[in-house]
């Protein structure tokens, strides 16, 4: 692969990462306590700590995309 297309592959890997993470927090903000009930059911959890899991799985989600979408992208455009 040529260093364009590596550019571009991990550009569009991580807007497509953040539209997934906003997606998904807007979606937890909104409808907090219908899915936490919900969740809280299925996963025999009390609704705070289902919230928790939530906050947890958002702040590991965004790391994740910094760290192998977006640092990659910065890293092959300053190149």
């Amino acid at each position: 692969m040529t260093p364009e297309a590596l550019t571009s592959f991990f550009g569009w890997m991580t807007v497509l990462n953040f539209a997934v993470l906003l997606l998904t927090t807007l979606a937890v903000v909104a409808l907090q306590d219908r899915i936490a009930g919900i969740h809280g059911r299925m996963f025999q959890m009390e609704p705070g700590d289902v919230k928790k899991a939530y906050f947890k799985y958002l702040a590991n989600y965004k790391i994740l995309t910094i760290v192998f979408c977006l640092m990659p992208w910065i890293a092959l455009k300053l190149m």
